[in-house]
């Protein structure tokens, strides 16, 4: 690492090993940060709740909005494994679900693992949801998401379910330990800090939940723990625990697209804590997303309800059956569909 670039960092710079092959590793401090929120944070912070709750009332008042999570959870699906560098889009996973990618030949047809990485994550936050009825989150809970994000796709031989058991670094790929952009703590140190998160996770403190969930996404990120699929699973995580915290009643508000378009900036604001405790600057681009991703949401849920309401229109002045009324609801949460997917409508 570059140690100049770490003037006021966030944590603790160790050096691990000796002479040729020894290099500098970051342990993060244990959560919170000592911050103060300026006028333009809590302006942030005020325009990030009252979208959230206008978010949250809308999951609650709209009549059959169950209908529209699943096309907000492949969504989020497609774009943050994007991130990842996968090319999978949208329409690439409903037609692999449906069984029909060979009907759209105008298609770049990625490789099957990248939509299979895409399922994965779709698989994997159903999987967190239900299991939040059991178990908080937590490690135990993180090793399983884990498990079964990456069960058969690209990373899968790197101990899917298991906190990594060596080194791990961020940075261009061939170089040595000590000329990694960043190197997140050692395996002693990672297993500290993430037992601290835990904790954090769990506690209370004065600082507003979505600061707070900003905190631990930082936090998450700078202890890195498996050796793939971090970033996935940070993400992830700040699904749940918005449904956790009662933030929302439903799985609607996803950070991946905003993250995507503003990747640089991303990556550069997590960095940053690290190599400069800028908490400031990251909360800011972090509310920022908040609002800007549930005011998306709104109007996306918003105008899907108006499509339903004028195929309802229509279906009725034209007299149609209960099986074209039970099909017009399922193609929201599938909108490619074959006859022998359609037949569970029949009935």
């Amino acid at each position: 690492m570059d140690l100049d670039a770490f003037r006021a960092p966030a944590g603790r710079i160790i050096r691990v090993g000796a002479g040729e092959v020894a290099y500098e590793a970051f342990v993060p401090h244990p959560l919170p940060p000592a911050l103060e929120l300026d006028d333009g944070l809590i302006r942030r912070l005020s325009a990030a709740d009252r979208r959230l709750g206008e978010l949250a009332g809308l999951c609650r008042a709209m009549p059959g909005f169950q209908l529209f999570v699943q096309p907000f959870i492949r969504r989020e699906a497609v774009l943050s494994s994007r991130i990842e560098g996968t090319t999978a889009g949208i329409t690439d996973l409903y037609a692999y679900e449906a069984g029909q990618l060979p009907l759209f030949p105008h298609l770049k047809v990625p490789p099957e693992s990248e939509i299979r990485e895409v399922l994965n994550y779709i698989d994997t936050l159903q999987y967190g949801l239900e299991r939040l009825q059991t178990l908080p989150v937590s490690l135990r809970l993180i090793r399983e998401l884990h498990a079964r994000l990456m069960e058969g796709v690209r990373g899968g031989q790197a101990y899917p379910g298991e906190f990594r058991r060596s080194q791990n670094r961020i940075g261009p790929p061939g170089r040595l330990l000590r000329e990694a952009t960043y190197v997140p703590p050692p395996v002693p140190e990672m297993h500290e800090a993430l037992a601290a998160l835990e904790r954090y996770i769990h506690s209370e403190d004065r600082y507003p939940p979505l600061v707070r969930l900003g905190f631990i996404h930082y936090q998450f990120e700078a202890i890195h723990p498996f050796v793939d699929g971090n970033g996935r699973i940070g993400r992830l995580l700040l699904a749940l625990l918005l449904v956790a915290w009662d933030l929302l009643p439903q799985p609607v508000l996803y950070l991946s697209a905003f993250f995507e378009r503003h990747r640089t900036e991303y990556y550069d604001a997590l960095l940053a804590v690290s190599t400069r405790s800028a908490w400031r600057d990251w909360l800011d681009f972090f509310l920022r997303g908040v609002a800007e991703e549930a005011g998306d949401t709104v109007t996306k849920a918003r105008r899907l309800q108006d499509l339903q309401t004028e195929w309802r229109g229509k279906l009725a002045s034209a007299r149609a059956s209960g099986f074209a009324f039970r099909l017009r609801a399922g193609l929201f949460a599938a909108p490619i569909l074959t006859t022998p997917r359609s037949k569970k409508f029949w009935a």
